[in-house]
């Protein structure tokens, strides 16, 4: 395996997460389970957009979805390992002058996110 291709899927998931409007739907599903129409809603984005953007973040295997009725319901696949990712990003975004706030949805231990208390079932609810 040469070096490029090595890294090759590590550039792929920064990839993934470097666009805007996909950092936003990763963001946003830190509050929970939600539907293409809830996002569209919640993030002023076109239903096609979201939904593009999701088959990406799935094909990356950041997110999973699952069937409810006519529906798909989409989450996170490694909550806790992104959060850890936002958590690290916020801290080099900081350690450069350029703080930002990339989840206010998860508190996580020497980070600068806040806004997220767990609930004792695993999923958390906003604060």
């Amino acid at each position: 395996m040469g070096v490029v291709a090595a890294v090759a899927p590590a550039a792929a998931l920064y990839r993934a997460l470097s666009e805007p409007a996909r950092l936003l739907i990763v963001r946003h599903l830190f509050t929970g389970e939600h539907r293409v129409r809830d996002l569209t809603e919640h993030l002023g984005l076109a239903q096609s957009t979201v939904s593009a953007h999701l088959a990406c973040l799935r094909e990356c295997g950041l997110v999973a979805s699952r069937v409810q009725g006519r529906a798909s319901m989409f989450s996170l696949v490694d909550r806790d390992r992104l959060a850890a990712l936002f958590a690290v990003t916020e801290g080099l975004l900081e350690a450069t002058g350029s703080a930002a706030v990339l989840c206010p949805h998860v508190d996580l231990p020497g980070s600068a996110v806040s806004g997220f208390v767990p609930d004792g079932a695993g999923q958390g609810r906003a604060r």
